[in-house]
């Protein structure tokens, strides 16, 4: 796995649009997060962009993000939103010049294809708080993205959940939004779970989407050498008129019942405020026992 280069001060960030359109101006407390931590920030092209509910079309999304990966002065790109659109610019880039002397793409949500298509390439990668959701991020998840941002050690230790499976385990972590994953599968981005420690996280989907979700993850054989399972936010979930009889958590236990991979819930990361950075494509050691919770990224 290429882990691309900490930031040093003086480094430069690009803001860009992969899937929805950003034409509010909100990006100064973004701007100004950068500008603290002695880095300089470029706005792309397509920030602005108007197409309906998409950052302009799929050739200028795609052309903008490619500019910023070939342009050996950024050391950065960071999406400013999720939505949708990544999937629709994903095959319209070139990765060459990236694969030679990549740099860190930040997002989550939407982002998750670029996640998991750098999963594939052997690229690490930042799921983490974008430019939009800045100003109401708790200060752990804007100090972890800086911490992930300039290569210092991250690591988390949460309370144990009465949902965990508890066990230990170690491997490359993969993963983000549950949906996204899903779209993605029997694609050139689908998610290799062999041997990794698998993240998921989502937002406002029914109870029964999960179900079908998590069944077809099992299905494709993605939790047969699976080493660890993390469930992030499973936020504003809906259910039917009839209700499906479980919620998120209670359905991703039910489908994994005959395995013995531990579990972490509620990890802190998702569509929620307090959206803590992980690096993908890292490797991690998960350790789950009756007191405490600990990811600690290698």
């Amino acid at each position: 796995m290429k882990i691309p280069p900490s930031l040093q001060k003086g480094d430069t960030i690009a803001i860009v649009a992969t899937a929805r359109k950003n034409i509010d101006d909100n990006l100064k407390p973004a701007i100004d997060l950068v500008h603290s931590w002695g880095l300089e920030v470029v706005i792309g092209n397509s920030i602005g962009l108007d197409n309906n509910q998409l950052a302009g079309t799929d050739e200028q999304r795609a052309a903008d993000f490619q500019a910023q990966l070939d342009n050996p002065n950024i050391k950065a790109i960071w999406c400013v939103r999720g939505g949708y659109g990544t999937i629709r610019i994903i095959d319209l880039v070139d990765f060459t010049k990236f694969k030679q002397n990549p740099k860190w793409i930040v997002g989550f949500s939407d982002v998750t294809v670029i996640h998991s298509y750098l999963n594939k390439l052997n690229i690490a990668s930042i799921h983490a708080v974008m430019p939009v959701t800045v100003a109401k991020a708790t200060p752990s998840a804007i100090e972890n993205l800086r911490k992930s941002l300039f290569g210092e050690n991250l690591n988390y230790e949460l309370s144990c959940n009465t949902d965990n499976r508890l066990g230990k385990a170690k491997g490359e972590i993969v993963g983000g939004n549950l949906s996204i994953l899903y779209g993605l599968m029997g694609s050139n981005a689908q998610i290799d779970c062999k041997g990794k420690i698998l993240f998921l996280e989502d937002l406002d989907e029914y109870l029964y989407h999960i179900d079908r979700m998590m069944m077809s993850l099992k299905r494709c054989g993605c939790f047969d050498n699976l080493n660890g399972l993390i469930v992030g936010s499973m936020t504003k979930m809906k259910d039917n008129d009839i209700p499906w009889g479980k919620n998120a958590n209670q359905i991703i236990t039910d489908i994994t019942k005959g395995y013995t991979f531990p579990i972490l819930y509620n990890f802190p990361a998702g569509h929620i405020h307090d959206n803590n950075a992980m690096i993908f494509g890292k490797q991690v050691s998960l350790e789950l026992d009756a007191t405490n919770s600990k990811l600690i990224f290698e």
